[in-house]
């Protein structure tokens, strides 16, 4: 099994974005830190979400876990549905690729749970523009 921690950071609204992934299990231990286009922090959390799951599937068609301390993300994951239209096509491609797991779970956890991912989403704000 996969676990994989995701966070999205945003310095303003909109502002310098990051996103932060943190791999473990099944032998893969992977940090990723990337910056993104300026965004607000929702943005930025389904970004990093997307992303996470992109990796997860190079790794793994098994069982993945993801957890995030986004609310937002993980009910729109839950209730496959999201309000919001700027959000839609993320939530799509989200899907999509759960799909392709045997299993796929997500869980909602509290911010102290996620400081893995956190740190490197919030460092990645500080990086330097390709």
């Amino acid at each position: 099994m996969l676990e994989v921690y995701v966070d999205g950071a945003s310095a303003g609204n909109p502002g310098k974005s990051g996103i932060g992934i943190f791999i473990k299990g099944e032998g893969h231990h992977l940090k990723i830190s990337e910056r993104i286009e300026p965004t607000n922090n929702h943005t930025a959390e389904f970004h990093a979400l997307l992303r996470g799951m992109e990796e997860a599937a190079k790794l793994t068609t098994g069982i993945v876990s993801v957890r995030s301390d986004s609310q937002v993300v993980v009910m729109a994951v839950e209730k496959e549905f999201v309000k919001n239209e700027q959000y839609k096509d993320l939530l799509t491609k989200i899907l999509d690729i759960a799909k392709t797991f045997d299993f796929f779970f997500i869980k909602w956890i509290p911010d102290e749970e996620n400081r893995a991912a956190d740190a490197l989403a919030r460092a990645a704000i500080h990086k330097k523009e390709n």
